[in-house]
């Protein structure tokens, strides 16, 4: 929390070529967002550190302008964790019930039934995210608590990732000054900004496209069912840019953000940009549509990848909702128009919905991940109702209203 006598919320997303910090407060209203900073990151590489010392600039930097911007002092955050490092499996666990009717232990035991799954000793558990329950021989269910039965399964996703590569990310934010009050997988803060409960329960597939990661999140019947990382993004479009129109890379991002688009036929086929060269030679006139022939074949070997992942995971037929798009390459022209020719399905960009405050600064792809990590704060906000009835009635009320709101939006 942040900020004396007020419910703030801040949630970190550190990324690869990106740190973003997003300020939001418990409000009548639901999550107001009231601050953000944002600063370049050097200390990742595919959403790992690999510079503890970078790593921690760009995270002091982004927070300082979010403590500037909201008027709070950040003591604590929701930090995001990517990299390829990140697994997800399902398991399943099964107990009897005690006294014929399931209360919350007895979910409880299933759940911790569930997780006893061996895991290497080099990684750790960072959620379990329940599925559905079966009492007995009826499946399906979402909610088991008061249903009559002696045998309870209980469906999770587990999703684990590197001791290591956690601490690294605990440890940059430690230094800082700061606190972390949780650890959270980004596609899953990512969906919980972006995606409407009607998309979860038709079948969706969120594809948060950052710099160095793709995050994958598949979502049916109101629940996740399988996340995958991959190891490629936003950056490698950059680097093809600069070996193909022989520009630097820094040239080839600014040339990526204002001339990019997935799409040729987009392009008009007389419009010419200015590339810079290298080595002092003068700059030169290329056609937009080699740059967009180049940045299409790669977002199509991006989108091609993940399609293979959602093949794998055996939901692909299973997404009547279609394709989410979020994270920084998202904002590319005509990323929509060929990931619907590579998936053959809808596709829509994600934006953070259902806040309000700076709604319209967070309205973009660019920050799913860091409102849906304010998002989470706010969930489990609720879940320590009693923790907060001992601080006071005014943030007690805001809790109330919040869970009203979450219950609504999410």
């Amino acid at each position: 929390m942040a900020g004396k006598g007020k419910s703030v919320i801040v949630g970190l997303d550190i990324g690869t070529t990106k740190t973003c910090a997003v300020v939001g407060e418990l409000t009548e209203q639901g999550v107001s967002i009231i601050g953000i900073g944002s600063h370049p990151s050097e200390g990742l590489r595919r959403g790992v550190v690999v510079n503890i010392e970078s790593t921690v600039e760009g995270i002091r930097r982004a927070v300082e302008e979010a403590e500037r911007i909201s008027g709070c002092q950040i003591r604590s955050v929701f930090a995001g964790v990517a990299g390829a490092h990140i697994q997800g499996q399902n398991s399943l666990g099964i107990v009897a019930v005690k006294g014929r009717e399931v209360d919350q232990d007895d979910v409880k035991r299933a759940i911790e039934a569930a997780k006893a799954v061996a895991i290497p000793l080099d990684r750790e558990i960072i959620h379990t995210l329940p599925q559905s329950y079966t009492v007995d021989t009826q499946e399906g269910v979402r909610m088991p608590v008061g249903m009559s039965g002696v045998r309870l399964e209980a469906k999770v996703h587990l999703v684990t990732g590197s001791v290591a590569s956690i601490q690294n990310v605990v440890k940059s934010v430690n230094r800082v000054g700061l606190d972390i009050e949780g650890i959270v997988l980004e596609q899953l803060a990512s969906s919980l900004a972006a995606l409407g409960e009607d998309e979860k329960d038709l079948g969706v597939a969120l594809l948060d496209i950052g710099g160095g990661t793709t995050d994958i999140a598949v979502f049916t019947e109101g629940s996740i069912r399988h996340t995958a990382v991959l190891p490629v993004g936003g950056s490698y479009v950059t680097s093809d840019i600069a070996t193909g129109l022989r520009t630097p890379a820094a040239e080839a991002e600014k040339i990526k953000l204002k001339y990019g688009c997935a799409y040729p036929p987009l392009i008009s086929k007389d419009e010419t940009i200015e590339v810079p060269s290298v080595g002092g030679r003068e700059p030169r006139e290329v056609s937009r549509q080699i740059l967009g022939r180049i940045i299409e074949a790669r977002v199509e070997e991006i989108l091609m990848m993940a399609q293979k992942e959602i093949v794998r995971s055996g939901y692909d037929d299973h997404l009547a909702a279609g394709i989410v798009l979020t994270g920084g390459t998202a904002l590319l022209e005509g990323i929509t128009e060929l990931a619907e020719r590579v998936f053959n399905a809808p596709v829509r960009r994600g934006c953070p919905q259902g806040v309000v405050g700076l709604a319209d600064i967070v309205n973009s792809p660019l920050y799913a991940t860091g409102v849906g990590l304010v998002v989470f704060g706010g969930m489990e906000a609720i879940r320590q109702q009693r923790s907060f009835r001992g601080k006071g009635q005014v943030i007690d009320r805001a809790v109330d209203r919040m869970k009203r709101w979450i219950l609504d939006n999410f």
